[in-house]
Parts: structure tokens; sequence; C-alpha cells
């Protein structure tokens, strides 16, 4: 992720929140309710993946009716993606892998943006592109941390984070967060595409609470 002037405050927040909820809508109306269900249980950001033709509107309408809730667009591909998830008032960007087109569009937009990282080529890549905060993607089926910390060895004098996504589930949270080399994880269990399309929000609000709870339990609500 680059943009320094911006990048320090978003890790804070990124840091402080622990569990990014990593959201496919299909539906723009439920974008708003998502969005506050998730709140109610201490949730306050959202990685909105770009898989589906509502995506950017939903960030437009999240961004004016949530203004509490931190959103960035997910499965960011192309440059054209981009400027689009800039334009729609996006946080930050992230992408499943590392294409220097796009993270030198991010930088020139000043999108902060997280390229996705699975090897010590990647993050090299990445690092040449100004980028400090990384996506570990796919994290689980790669090794899970002890993968993590051994590709980022090399790196880790330059004061470099991740954010682990990709088979993680809420019984990982616990070693992921008290792991330095995590800033947060990504998290689809919290709000799984048939809880949202049957507009189960209770549910989708109680697993915010028990990410969150746990949360403030492992970093103290720092």
């Amino acid at each position: 992720m680059n943009q320094p002037d911006a990048l320090e405050p978003l890790i804070a927040h990124l840091h402080r929140t622990g569990v990014i909820a990593v959201i496919v809508l299909d539906n723009l109306a439920d974008a708003v309710p998502l969005a506050q269900a998730l709140l109610a249980g201490g949730i306050d950001c959202i990685e909105l993946t770009l898989r589906t033709p509502v995506a950017f509107d939903a960030i437009r309408n999240i961004g004016a009716k949530v203004p509490e809730m931190l959103i960035g667009a997910g499965t960011i591909l192309t440059p054209d993606q981009v400027r689009d998830a800039k334009a729609a008032g996006a946080a930050f960007g992230v992408a499943p892998g590392m294409n220097a087109r796009v993270a030198a569009e991010a930088q020139r937009v000043e999108l902060p943006f997280a390229p996705g990282v699975c090897t010590p080529t990647d993050i090299e890549l990445a690092l040449e592109q100004g980028c400090r905060l990384f996506k570990l993607f796919p994290a689980e089926p790669s090794g899970g941390l002890t993968y993590l910390r051994s590709i980022a060895a090399p790196y880790a004098h330059l004061g470099i984070q991740f954010i682990p996504l990709g088979g993680i589930e809420s019984r990982h949270i616990e070693q992921y967060l008290t792991e330095p080399l995590v800033n947060a994880i990504g998290g689809s269990w919290l709000a799984p595409r048939a809880l949202i399309q049957n507009r189960d929000w209770a549910a989708i609000t109680s697993n915010a609470q028990i990410a969150s709870t746990l949360v403030r339990r492992l970093r103290g609500g720092a």
C-alpha cells in the first residue's frame, strides 16, 4: 500500500479494527443494511469486492449513508477500476495479485493500495511501487503463518505488514492477530453471500460481535 500521508492513519485504523469484512454483494439494496449490521457488531471496515455490477454504487451508498464505515474496493484488476474506485469514494484498494500498472495507477490517483502477494518476487515488485502493506493471498492454502513468516523474513527490517486473506476462518483470528507481521485479517465468514442474500442481518451482527470482541481482547482496543 502506497501514499505515505494517507497510509499511517489507515494502518492504524485497520490494526484497531483487526478484521476486515470481505463482501460479495449482489443486490444494491442490501449495501446499507449490511454495513449497518456489521457496524452494530463492532466491525467498521469493509473490503467490497468488484465481482458484481453493483459494487461501485454500493461503495457510494455506504459512504453516503453509513459514513462511520471505512470502505475499500477489493479485487481491483485494472487501472480503470482504480480510477472508478477512487471516484466512488473508496478509502483504499486491494488486489488479489501484484500488477505493476494497477499499483502505479493507484499511486498516481492517490488511492492507498494493497497488492496481493504470495512469493518473495511479488513482495519485491510491490516494494518497487512504494507499497508497504500487502495482502497475503491465498493465506491458508499457501501455508498460513508459517509460510508468511518465511517469505517476510528477508524484508521485515523494512517495516512491512500484511493483511492475510483466503481460507481464514473465525477459529484463526487469535493466531493471526497476535503475529506482529499482521496488520489485520480479511474475513469472508463475517457476512457470507448466503447470509446477505437471505438478509439475515442479525446473524451478520452476531458474527461481527464475536470477531470484534476477540480483537479487543487481543489488541486492547489499540
